[in-house]
C-alpha cells in the first residue's frame, strides 16, 4: 500500500480507473456510451485531482497516462517476436482471382476457400504487447523485424485500451502481441492543419504524414495533441489462446477491448471479395478517413499457417489496390531545375489540386522528348494522377481545351542557374549544363554526399547547403571537412548547439567503407550496386583510381559505358585534387573484410525473373555468404542463371552462351 493513503483513497482511485477504462471501451468499440462526455470529463477531473495530490497513486495503465510524459532523449528498438511482413499488391480483378487460385492449389485444394476482406488504412502500422492484460510496449513496424519504441506516444490515443477488458468466455492471455494501424480521421486533420496554419507552422501532407510524425514525437505531450486514432487487425505472438479463423479473431479482439474496423467483412467467397472491393472504391471517398485498397485474408487460421509466408509477405493475404485517383488542372509555368550531373529537367507548376488527399503543385516532366510526346504546353489543362497513389505525373492533355493562349515549350539554350552553354550528346534525351561549378550542381553534388548511403552526416539538409553555397562557405563536398564550429552558428537558424551537433556529425562521418565512399562521389553511373562491386574487386581507392579502363571492364557487372564514366572522372585533375582534399581533411577508408570461402566459392550467378521465397537482395546476400558472387549481366564466365517467374532477356542469353539455368528449388538445394 502507498505511504500515506488511506484504503480509501486507494479505493477511490481504483474505481475511478476502472470506471474510465470501462467507458472508454463501451464509447470508442461498442459505441454504445452509457454516461455523457461531461460526466466522463467529471471522472478524469476527480482521478487527476486524486493523483496530483498522492503522486504514489499514479500507474502505468491510469487513463491519466493519455496526456503525455516526459520527452525521451531517442527512441529504443525492439525485435518483433514475429515479423510484421508487407503484403504483395494485386492491381485487377485477374490477380486476385489468380491469388485464389494459387491459395487453392498450395492447399490442393479444389472447393472455395472462405475469406476476410477489410479496408487497407492508409496509416502506419503498429505492434502492442499487452502483459497480463496491461500494455507494456508499442512499437512501430521498422523494417518488419525491428521497429522503435514507441510505449508513450501510444498511450496518449484514447482508441487504445490501455488495460484489456476481462471476458469470463475468453480469459486475457499471459502475453499477446495485437497488430493495428494508426491514422488521423479526414476532419480532424483538416482542423489540425488549420490550427498549425494559424500558429505559422507548416501545414502537413497528407494523413498519413501526420500520424507518422506525432507517432515519433520525442515528447509525448505533442503526441496527445494530435487527434490519432487505430483500427486493430490481427496479432503477432498470442500465448494461451486459439482461433479458428481470423473472423473468430477480430470478434475476440472487439471483446477484448480492441477497436476493429465495421466494415470488415468475413467468411466470404473471392467473388464476394470482388464485389467487396468495387463497394468501396465507389465509397472511398465519403469514408471519414483515407483508404487506399482492399485487404483480403484467407479466413481459416490453420490454413493461412499451412500457406505460411515468404521472406517479405504471407503467401494468405493480398492487398488489392485502387486505380490511381486522376483530377484536372492547369499548368501555370514550366521551370527548369538543374540536378548534380548537370541534367537539366522540366517542372510544371500546376494550379493546385487535391489528387487522393494530397495538394498537388508540380509534376516532373522529365526531359524535352518527353515533353513533345505529351505535347504538354504552358497553360494547358492536364489530367493528373498519383502514381502508386504517391508521386505526381501528367497523364495527358486535354487538347479539345485549348484556346489558343497556350505556349509551347522548349529547353533553354543556356543553364537558368549559371547562364553557361547546355548540350544535348548525341543519343542522350537529357539535355545538360555543362558547368561543372553552377551553384545548383554543387548543391546538388553535396546533398548526395551527405546522403544516407553516402557519408550520411545528420544535420546537413537541404536549407542548410544551400545557404552554405550561397554565402561560398561550400564550394564542393570536400569544403564539408573544413566547416568550423564558430562560422556556422552565425548561420540563420543555426545556434551554437546545432553548429556543434554538426560539426560532432561531420568527425563521425570520416571513416567510411570503400563502396559508400565511391557513390558519395557522385560518378556518373556508379550507383551504389556497382560502388559494391568496385570495392569488392580493387580493395583499395588507389587501384581503382589508377586502372584501365579495359581493367574495369573486365569487372564483372561493369560494362563498357560505366567504364568509361569511371576513367573519365579520375583522369580528371579537379576530382582528383578533391579526393585528396578529403583525405587529407581526415576522411579513413575501412577496407572490407575478405569474403570467407563457402561451398559456392568462386561461382558467379545472375538472377531474373521474380523469385517466391527471397528478395532479389537476399538471394544475394545468401549467395555471396556462400562464398559466390551475382552479377547483373551474363557472360562466358558465369556459372549459373536462377530463373524466377517471368524471366527476362537474361535467360535467353544465358542459354545461347551455354550457362546452366537453374530455378530456385535448386538454388536453394545448392545454398543447402
Amino acid at each position: 500500500m502507498p505511504e500515506d493513503v488511506s484504503p480509501q483513497i486507494l479505493d477511490k482511485a481504483q474505481e475511478l480507473r476502472s470506471a474510465l477504462h470501462r467507458h472508454n471501451y463501451r464509447y470508442y468499440v461498442l459505441d454504445d456510451p452509457e454516461i455523457s462526455d461531461a460526466e466522463y470529463d467529471r471522472l478524469m477531473r476527480e482521478l487527476m485531482r486524486l493523483e496530483e495530490k498522492y503522486p504514489q497513486l499514479r500507474q502505468p495503465d491510469s487513463p491519466t497516462v493519455r496526456v503525455g510524459a516526459p520527452p525521451l532523449e531517442k527512441f529504443e528498438s525492439v525485435t518483433h517476436s514475429i515479423p510484421m511482413l508487407s503484403l504483395d499488391n494485386g492491381f485487377n480483378d485477374e490477380d486476385i482471382l489468380e491469388f485464389d487460385r494459387r491459395v487453392r492449389r498450395n492447399l490442393g485444394e479444389s472447393n472455395t476457400i472462405s475469406y476476410t476482406a477489410e479496408p487497407k488504412m492508409d496509416g502506419v502500422a503498429v505492434e502492442l504487447v499487452y502483459e497480463s492484460g496491461k500494455l507494456v510496449t508499442a512499437a512501430t513496424r521498422g523494417d518488419g523485424q525491428t521497429g522503435e519504441v514507441i510505449t508513450d506516444n501510444v498511450k496518449t490515443i484514447q482508441t487504445v485500451p490501455l488495460v484489456m477488458q476481462s471476458d469470463p468466455a475468453i480469459p486475457v492471455p499471459p502475453r499477446c502481441e495485437i497488430r493495428g494501424e494508426v491514422f488521423i480521421g479526414l476532419k480532424a486533420f483538416k482542423g489540425l492543419n488549420q490550427e498549425r496554419i494559424r500558429q505559422e507552422q507548416p501545414p502537413f501532407a497528407n494523413p498519413r504524414n501526420a500520424a507518422a510524425g506525432s507517432l515519433r514525437q520525442l515528447d509525448s505531450k505533442i503526441t496527445a495533441t494530435r487527434p490519432l486514432e487505430v483500427f486493430f487487425y490481427g496479432v503477432g505472438l498470442v500465448e494461451g489462446a486459439a482461433f479458428e479463423t481470423h473472423g473468430e479473431l477480430l470478434a475476440v479482439l472487439k471483446r477484448w477491448g480492441f477497436r476493429i474496423n465495421p466494415l470488415i467483412l468475413s467468411g466470404i467467397s473471392i467473388k464476394a471479395a470482388l464485389d467487396y472491393y468495387r463497394e468501396l472504391s465507389e465509397k472511398r471517398h465519403q469514408l471519414a478517413y483515407d483508404i487506399d485498397g482492399v485487404v483480403i485474408k484467407v479466413d481459416r487460421i490453420a490454413l493461412q499457417q499451412q500457406l505460411g509466408a515468404t521472406s517479405r509477405s504471407p503467401r494468405w493475404a493480398i492487398a488489392y489496390k485502387f486505380k490511381a485517383i486522376q483530377e484536372t488542372t492547369t499548368i501555370e509555368a514550366i521551370e527548369v531545375q538543374v540536378g548534380r550531373t548537370g541534367v537539366l529537367t522540366p517542372v510544371a507548376h500546376l494550379r493546385p489540386v487535391t489528387v487522393g488527399g494530397v495538394q498537388v503543385s508540380r509534376a516532373t516532366l522529365h526531359n524535352q522528348d518527353e515533353v513533345e510526346k505529351k505535347d504538354v504546353r504552358i497553360g494547358d489543362h492536364v489530367l493528373v494522377q498519383r502514381a502508386g497513389d504517391v508521386i505526381p505525373e501528367i497523364v495527358k492533355v486535354i487538347a479539345s481545351k485549348r484556346d489558343g493562349s497556350e505556349t509551347v515549350f522548349k529547353m533553354p539554350k543556356k543553364c537558368p542557374v549559371c547562364d553557361s552553354k547546355v548540350v544535348r550528346m548525341e543519343g542522350e534525351a537529357a539535355t545538360r549544363c555543362i558547368n561543372s561549378s553552377c551553384s545548383a550542381q554543387v548543391k546538388e553534388r553535396i546533398k548526395h554526399f551527405a546522403s544516407k548511403s553516402a557519408f550520411d552526416i545528420d544535420g546537413l539538409g537541404k536549407k542548410l547547403v544551400d545557404q552554405l553555397v550561397d554565402k561560398k562557405l561550400l564550394s564542393s563536398f570536400a569544403d564539408i571537412f573544413t566547416l568550423d564550429q564558430s562560422l556556422l552558428s552565425g548561420l540563420d537558424r543555426m545556434g551554437a548547439k546545432s553548429a556543434a551537433n554538426l560539426i560532432g556529425a561531420i568527425e563521425k562521418a570520416k571513416t567510411i567503407d570503400l563502396s559508400r565512399f565511391l557513390y558519395a562521389l557522385g560518378i556518373r553511373h556508379v550507383g551504389e550496386h556497382v560502388a559494391a562491386l568496385l570495392a569488392d574487386h580493387f580493395k583499395a581507392l588507389e587501384p581503382l583510381m589508377n586502372c584501365s579502363r579495359e581493367e574495369l571492364e573486365a569487372v564483372d557487372g561493369v560494362g563498357p559505358i560505366v567504364a568509361a564514366s569511371i576513367t573519365q572522372f579520375f583522369e580528371q585533375k579537379r576530382n582528383r585534387l578533391i579526393i585528396n582534399r578529403l583525405l587529407a581533411g581526415g576522411v579513413k577508408l575501412e577496407t572490407a573484410a575478405p569474403k570467407q570461402a563457402g561451398k559456392l566459392d568462386g561461382r558467379i550467378f545472375v538472377l531474373t525473373g521474380k523469385l517466391e521465397e527471397f528478395t532479389r537482395s537476399q538471394a544475394k546476400s545468401l549467395i555471396e555468404a556462400a562464398g559466390g558472387s551475382v552479377s547483373g549481366s551474363v557472360s562466358r564466365k558465369t556459372d549459373y542463371v536462377v530463373a524466377g517467374d517471368a524471366p527476362g532477356s537474361k535467360l535467353t542469353k544465358g542459354k545461347e552462351l551455354g550457362v546452366k539455368v537453374i530455378d530456385e528449388a535448386q538454388l536453394k538445394e545448392l545454398l543447402n
